[in-house]
């Protein structure tokens, strides 16, 4: 049950947040905020925790301890639809598109799934294909796109629930270097947008490129949150993540 009486503060905001698997901890007392305009970013070696915090975040998993608001309403034990509702949307790493429904179709089913009529349905629809560019391919069945394109309709998709904040999962895997380029503005475009933005990924450059806070997690732990010039000064991360070659720097 979502607990309204809690007071309202805008910001997407995870405290404290601990998980564990078969005795094994995922991660430890995570806490982390997103504001609406902004992007912040998560990085971590594999193993990190990064898909847990995730799945916790977004309600396909719950956590052992800690909690997850959004503008001041606690959702730590809602289900993912509810959340939607909520006002937080999420993008996955292996599209999850309706390869059988077209573009356009995708589009107006997931806005009716959180409670917009057919109409309000068709509208939003035509306004995200008009944003993304995606009115060429209304009528193409979302099985058939190239890759690129694939993830511009997952970014589309998930602004058809109409989010206050955003969780962009690995939205850069597979596309090459223009394909990020084009995807770095349609990232900068949520946030003009006004909408918080987490993204979570495994191309560094990209990140520091977008974001204006990045948060690193090591082992389950947050290692350090700061700017892209602090995140690339730091020596902790390194040696935890990038290695001594300053890789990040390049």
């Amino acid at each position: 049950m979502i607990d309204t009486k809690s007071p309202r503060s805008h910001e997407l905001c995870v405290t404290g947040v601990t998980r564990s698997f078969a005795g094994v901890q995922a991660l430890s007392g995570v806490s982390l905020s997103v504001h609406p305009g902004e992007v912040l970013g998560l990085i971590g070696p594999n193993g990190a925790g990064k898909s847990t915090l995730v799945n916790i975040i977004s309600g396909y998993d719950m956590p052992d301890s800690g909690s997850v608001t959004v503008d001041g309403v606690d959702i730590t034990k809602s289900k993912a639809y509810v959340r939607a509702r909520q006002g937080l949307a999420r993008t996955f790493q292996h599209g999850h598109l309706f390869g059988g429904l077209t573009v356009r179709e995708n589009l107006e089913v997931t806005a009716m799934g959180t409670g917009r009529s057919r109409k309000q349905a068709v509208a939003l629809a035509d306004g995200l294909l008009e944003e993304f560019h995606l009115a060429g391919r209304a009528d193409h069945p979302a099985g058939s796109l190239p890759h690129g394109v694939e993830r511009r309709v997952g970014v589309a998709r998930a602004l058809a629930t109409e989010p206050r904040y955003v969780l962009l999962d690995e939205p850069a895997a597979g596309l090459n270097e223009g394909e990020i380029g084009e995807f770095a503005d349609n990232i900068r475009h949520l946030r003009d947008r006004g909408l918080g933005v987490l993204l979570i990924d495994h191309n560094v450059r990209l990140i520091l490129n977008v974001c204006e806070r990045i948060h690193v997690l090591v082992e389950g732990r947050t290692l350090l949150e700061g700017t892209p010039d602090e995140v690339r000064a730091s020596e902790a991360l390194a040696e935890a993540y990038l290695g001594r070659s300053g890789s990040a720097q390049r």
